[in-house]
């Protein structure tokens, strides 16, 4: 019987999502925990890779159990969330078609990377702080040049194992927020002290969004021009293109597979 599960968790404690030799994993502590509950070996697929520190909000996994398991889907939800460590908290888990694929199936997934631009104690965690000011119109203009199909090997890391670095953007652009701290209890806030960049495709390569945003900011700080952009994915190599952001202030924020999950 094959189970879909939604889950969530803080990237700092995992080195990524992929299971790794002598590495904690967020995937090997699921597959940890559900083999514990359901005393046989069980294997977990998730909808896409995150690297070292990155976080996911309502991930999508699924996995298999014994047809002779009598343990339901609630019951599972529950379980698991008691043996998980902290760090990782499952939403819910439900019973899918045997042809259900978390990462196959999955039309887009979504990512946000946050920036805060005053030192702020309740940012620090999940977010990057910049100590030099951001032209955001540029950045969103630089940003309109990734929409569309196109070959994005110049933002890939090296050493991936893609049969193709084309993917689809679908959308990409820089917003202001005011995190939930400064709303509710009254925090020192300015307009523009917090943004976030949002981008959605249909697949993402290898440190594709870290390396997207580093080069943005280079746009940003009045060090490249907006069609930089363009031309890197043109022309460029991942040498060509801006610097990797820290994985901390990333996170996976959703995957949507239409019609499949029904």
């Amino acid at each position: 019987m094959r189970h879909k599960i939604r889950l969530s968790y803080d990237g700092s404690a995992f080195c990524g999502w992929q299971i790794q030799n002598n590495a904690k994993t967020v995937q090997g502590e699921i597959e940890s925990a559900l083999s514990t509950l359901l005393g046989t070996q069980v294997s977990v697929t998730g909808a896409g890779r995150t690297d070292t520190e990155v976080n996911a909000i309502n991930y999508i996994a699924h996995f298999e159990t014994p047809d002779e398991v009598s343990m339901n889907a609630e019951q599972l939800c529950y379980k698991l969330n008691a043996i998980l460590p902290r760090e990782i908290a499952v939403h819910e888990v439900s019973t899918v078609g045997d042809d259900f694929h978390a990462r196959f199936d999955a039309r887009s997934r979504e990512y946000c990377y946050f920036i805060h631009f005053r030192k702020d104690p309740f940012c620090e965690k999940f977010s990057y702080r910049m100590r030099y000011p951001l032209d955001i119109s540029k950045m969103n203009e630089a940003a309109r040049h990734l929409l569309g199909e196109h070959d994005f090997s110049c933002f890939e890391k090296t050493g991936g194992n893609n049969t193709t670095s084309v993917c689809t953007i679908t959308e990409a652009g820089w917003s202001t927020y005011r995190p939930t701290h400064c709303e509710l209890m009254g925090a020192e806030y300015q307009d523009g002290d917090y943004i976030v960049f949002r981008v959605k495709a249909n697949r993402f390569l290898r440190n594709m969004v870290r390396a997207i945003v580093g080069s943005l900011i280079e746009v940003g700080r009045g060090k490249k021009e907006p069609e930089w952009i363009a031309e890197l994915i043109a022309k460029g190599t991942r040498s060509d293109a801006g610097t990797s952001v820290p994985g901390k202030a990333l996170f996976f924020c959703g995957a949507s597979y239409g019609e499949v999950c029904k």
